[in-house]
């Protein structure tokens, strides 16, 4: 097993992807990811990749477009505003079918915001900011460690599912530092290795075979369209089956079931702690895919002993549909959460679950 380093969350990030196989980052610098840039600036061009600083976030998701379209391993980052500036690029990309890794070190809004951590992008990352009908799988990591396994693993999977992977974390997590163990580096495809690896690539014109590829967003005609959307969602089909992830903690006997992800899921469980002592048993589900939403958690409730289900955010309530549609009626769901950039504290979280347990009595 690998020693463990102690690293920033930003620049842990940064260096997660190149081991996870991107050789291309393109990006804007914005509060609080902008040592993501600042890192991969230095170290991806070391180890045989390109590092291209665009003029706007609008450039940069339109820089991916291009060298995933190619063949490359496409890694690119942002903060909330230049995430929403990203999204019709990722409409287009999930319509011609091109891999890239999108990581939103978000931060709290509306509008501008603040460069405070929230998690008010929840809805725009799961439902797509961008035009038409296509999906996005989001990964939620609530440890530096996690977030880098996820990257790695995001990689991977954007080329399996020729499809954007995205993964919502926050700017608490990405200014903190914390031991973590890197994943081995992963080979970098030759550019001869391109043709055969990625077959559908922009790799050049086949002179044997006399065919070139093409990739495209654009159908014209109706019909051509229907049936592009019909085999995109195919794929998701697919992934609705293979891709949902949660963790779940102290179900059986608990009164109240928490439902957080990210930094909030680690304050959770600070005030499962506070709860216990005081005699009222909690727990915990985690979602680690935001979409997929991981539905079928919900089916491990204690029914004899859950009295209700909270849903704790750093958003006005943005998840608490999907944690609704999970627990289909079958118990009370409430919210908690902080907005503008505020994290709520532990005893803030403790005495608002009291007093919403008691509230049912």
């Amino acid at each position: 097993m690998s020693e463990k380093v102690l690293m920033k969350g930003n620049e842990a990030f940064g260096e997660a992807a190149i081991l996870s196989g991107c050789n291309f980052y393109f990006g804007y610098p914005i509060t609080p990811q902008s040592e993501i840039p600042e890192y991969l600036s230095r170290e991806l061009p070391k180890r045989g990749g390109c590092f291209i600083q665009a003029e706007s976030e609008l450039a940069a998701i339109n820089m991916a477009y291009g060298a995933a379209a190619a063949g490359g391993n496409a890694f690119i980052s942002s903060s909330a505003p230049g995430i929403a500036l990203m999204q019709e690029g990722l409409s287009f990309m999930c319509c011609a079918e091109v891999p890239v890794v999108v990581l939103n070190v978000s931060r709290c809004g509306p509008g501008i915001g603040g460069i405070q951590p929230g998690q008010a992008d929840y809805i725009q990352a799961t439902r797509g900011g961008g035009n038409g009908d296509y999906k996005i799988p989001v990964f939620a990591p609530s440890t530096i460690q996690e977030a880098i396994d996820m990257i790695y693993e995001a990689t991977y999977l954007a080329n399996k599912w020729r499809n954007p992977m995205m993964l919502l974390t926050d700017g608490m997590m990405g200014q903190m530092m914390e031991p973590v163990v890197l994943p081995e580096p992963r080979k970098l495809l030759t550019s001869e290795e391109i043709p055969q690896a990625k077959p559908w690539a922009l790799s050049g014109f086949d002179h044997k075979n006399g065919q070139r590829s093409l990739i495209r967003a654009l159908h014209m005609q109706p019909t051509d369209l229907e049936i592009q959307v019909e085999k995109i969602f195919t794929k998701y089909d697919a992934m609705e089956k293979e891709l949902p992830a949660y963790a779940a903690e102290g179900l059986e006997g608990a009164e109240i079931v928490f439902v957080a992800f990210g930094l909030m899921s680690r304050l959770v469980r600070e005030a499962i702690e506070m709860l216990a002592e005081e005699g009222i048993k909690a727990g915990l589900i985690r979602p680690k895919t935001l979409w997929p939403y991981p539905y079928a958690a919900f089916d491990e409730l204690d029914f004899n002993s859950t009295k209700v289900v909270i849903s704790t955010e750093l958003s006005k309530g943005q998840m608490i549909e999907d944690v609704r549609l999970g627990v289909e009626g079958r118990l009370p769901v409430e919210l908690i959460y902080r907005t503008g950039g505020v994290v709520p504290t532990t005893p803030e979280v403790v005495e608002r679950a009291k007093k919403i347990l008691e509230g049912l009595k």
